[in-house]
């Protein structure tokens, strides 16, 4: 009889040993959770930087097509424009004159609606960063002022497509 309670006392003995395994082995499992969510976390925000990047480089390329097809066309607009400021006055009113008008005002209206914005020249302070001088008139001031276009300029957000030229005086 006495040996029936040695057991069930040895029993005792190795449960709490056996606890202590447990609990160790359940903070074990609980530390590598945690660094695996971690890891997790960082690999997430790894791929929402990815994707954010991807996206933006995906815009730019864009802007830059956009921007070097613009510059393509701006040579045309020019001449329609040009050809519009020699329209001889019998031909002034003219239907042929008025088409010609209309496809200057589609290009401008599209060129809007992608973004693309004039450069104010004519009486605007000079800046070297949208405008270039192509030449330079004395006058009685000491700030340098856009007198005449001699070419459009145009961005395109923050970009400079094209510089306008100008001519420059002091006032």
């Amino acid at each position: 009889m006495s040996k029936a309670p040695q057991q069930d006392h040895s029993q005792q003995d190795d449960q709490p040993a056996e606890d202590v395994a447990l609990f160790e082995q359940f903070d074990q499992l609980q530390q590598q959770v945690g660094e695996l969510t971690e890891a997790l976390q960082r690999e997430r925000a790894d791929a929402m930087n990815l994707r954010r990047r991807h996206d933006e480089q995906i815009a730019n390329l864009k802007n830059v097509v956009k921007a070097n097809v613009v510059r393509d066309l701006l040579p045309v607009i020019d001449n329609f424009e040009r050809a519009l400021k020699h329209v001889p006055a019998e031909l002034d009113g003219n239907d042929y004159i008025k088409g010609v008008q209309g496809v200057v005002k589609q290009f401008e209206k599209t060129l809007d609606e992608l973004g693309v914005q004039r450069i104010a020249t004519v009486d605007a302070p000079f800046d070297p960063r949208y405008h270039e001088a192509v030449s330079m008139e004395e006058g009685e001031g000491t700030e340098e002022v856009v007198s005449e276009e001699l070419q459009s300029g145009y961005t395109l957000g923050d970009e400079v497509i094209r510089h306008a030229m100008v001519r420059v005086k002091m006032q």
